[in-house]
């Protein structure tokens, strides 16, 4: 399944890491915040070595909805309450200004990617009363925002909290003009070049890679939306989630803003400039990931909702998901992992990574050349959190035991493999043993240990992904068991 970014956007390929580097900073991941905190430490003339498991892009940030915005959905009352006014305006503050600096590289590296300038909405289907208190936030922590009457959305709205000035963009297009301006700065990019080990000692840290070579670094910064392995403890301080979208196009054109929805079932949109003037994305059946198997009827929903607001027969031309992090106390964690001084992270961008990111590579990059930032406290990647944050954590916890310990057994059909289905996929007990199977539409048939090589739980089918996804922390391997997405580093074992 190819997102309509990476389906429609030439990234050039760069070399694997072959021999052993040396560098300055090493990188690990080349998605959004990888790439941005590459140019940026490139730029300010550090020596950087950008390692990627697979292809620039081609993960999470080649699957966003590409919206820039300081617009969180209707967040900022809520971050009022759970952090005082200070902490909201310092967060409204540096996503605002994330929004500006996006625009601003975008220009000054001639980055051709469909960037646009546009209003931004998150608008009740029903009443307007849940939104005035969100826009009154807004407004008082010094957002651009204004309470509309909704028919300015282009989608049926009761009201809306408008923000003007906003970004959207082709996500893919955007980083590879990143990729390009990081080499011409200097930096140094390395494909299909898994991580599988970081070992401090003596001010140096050695970067080990799943083919054999090293990087040693002074310091590294680990942008794998969630940190490999068990990397500072944030597989037990977030949770993963997963979202759908799909890429169509209306009988009319589209709305010209991005909108976003309050209540359940959440519906995203904007506008799809590859698509002509009635191009549209529509995003939303946002999930824990690994909790639901038959996701086709997800993509289902998404046409549905679509064919129905505008009283037509939608066809997905793309379909695509991707998974983020969020944290208990809606705080994305960025900043020196615990424990270290040499080692850097980035997690928790609550699927508004795109600003969130941004504000990121800034302070990441602050804290290699060992500048203030305004920002660095509020994103402190240390914090434990308020009681409310703790006892989210504690639940979300015993969701995971809960999960490793319950295992397969219900969840599995009973059969023989020569039964499977072209297309159909999913667990066979087969005399008391479990064994993940997918045939693929070429008759192929793949048979793996369904069980997550990170920390052992148990792994679900995702039917209209075709991949084996982890519930307890969000890895996801392909049906051969190649690892798509962490923290675990290893591939699934195939069963023979």
């Amino acid at each position: 399944m190819v997102s309509v970014w990476t389906a429609t956007a030439e990234v050039p390929p760069y070399d694997a890491l072959r021999t052993d580097k040396r560098a300055e900073v090493a990188v690990i991941g080349g998605g959004w915040i990888g790439l941005t905190t590459a140019l940026l430490l490139a730029q300010d003339g550090a020596d950087v070595v950008l390692l990627e498991a697979g292809r620039l892009g081609s993960r999470t940030s080649g699957h966003t909805t590409g919206k820039v915005t300081s617009q969180h959905g209707a967040i900022y009352a809520d971050l009022i309450d759970r952090h005082g006014e200070d902490k909201a305006r310092l967060y409204a503050d540096a996503n605002q200004a994330a929004v500006g600096r996006v625009a601003g590289l975008a220009e000054s590296e001639a980055i051709d990617c469909e960037l646009i300038r546009t209003p931004a909405f998150v608008y009740s289907p029903d009443s307007e009363n849940e939104l005035k208190r969100e826009v009154e936030a807004a407004i008082s922590l010094g957002l651009p925002a204004q309470l509309t009457d909704g028919s300015d959305v282009g989608v049926p709205a009761a009201a809306a909290v408008r923000f003007n000035d906003q970004v959207q963009l082709h996500p893919v297009k955007y980083l590879a003009g990143v990729a390009a301006a990081l080499t011409r700065a200097g930096g140094r990019i390395f494909e299909h070049t898994r991580v599988v080990g970081l070992h401090e000692k003596d001010d140096v840290v050695r970067v080990s890679t799943e083919a054999g070579p090293e990087v040693r670094a002074r310091h590294v910064v680990v942008a794998t939306l969630l940190p490999f392995g068990l990397t500072g403890g944030y597989i037990a301080k977030t949770r993963p989630e997963q979202s759908h979208g799909i890429a169509v196009r209306l009988p009319v054109e589209a709305p010209v803003g991005m909108s976003i929805s309050t209540g359940s079932p959440v519906r995203s949109t904007r506008p799809w400039p590859g698509g002509g003037p009635n191009g549209l994305i529509v995003v939303g059946g946002n999930h824990g990931t690994g909790t639901v198997e038959d996701t086709e009827a997800i993509y289902q929903s998404l046409i549905d909702w679509t064919s129905s607001t505008w009283n037509y027969s939608c066809q997905a031309e793309y379909r695509w998901s991707a998974h983020d992090y969020s944290t208990p106390d809606l705080l994305p964690y960025v900043g020196r992992s615990p424990g270290s001084s040499a080692v850097l992270v980035a997690t928790g961008m609550h699927k508004w990574g795109l600003s969130n990111g941004m504000v990121a590579a800034g302070i990441l990059c602050d804290l290699v050349a060992e500048r203030t930032n305004p920002w660095t406290d509020l994103y402190d990647a240390g914090r434990i959190g308020d009681a409310k944050a703790v006892a989210k954590l504690l639940k979300d916890n015993l969701l995971v035991g809960k999960d490793f310990a319950t295992g397969h057994l219900s969840r599995a059909m009973h059969g023989r493999l020569d039964h499977l289905e072209v297309g159909q996929g999913g667990l066979i007990d087969i005399d008391g043993q479990i064994v993940g199977a997918y045939r693929d539409h070429e008759g192929t048939l793949y048979t793996v240990k369904p069980t997550c090589t990170h920390v052992g739980c148990a792994l679900r089918w995702n039917n209209a992904d075709t991949t084996w996804d982890c519930s307890c922390h969000g890895s996801r391997f392909s049906p051969d068991g190649t690892v798509l997405d962490g923290p675990a580093t290893k591939p699934l074992s195939r069963d023979s």
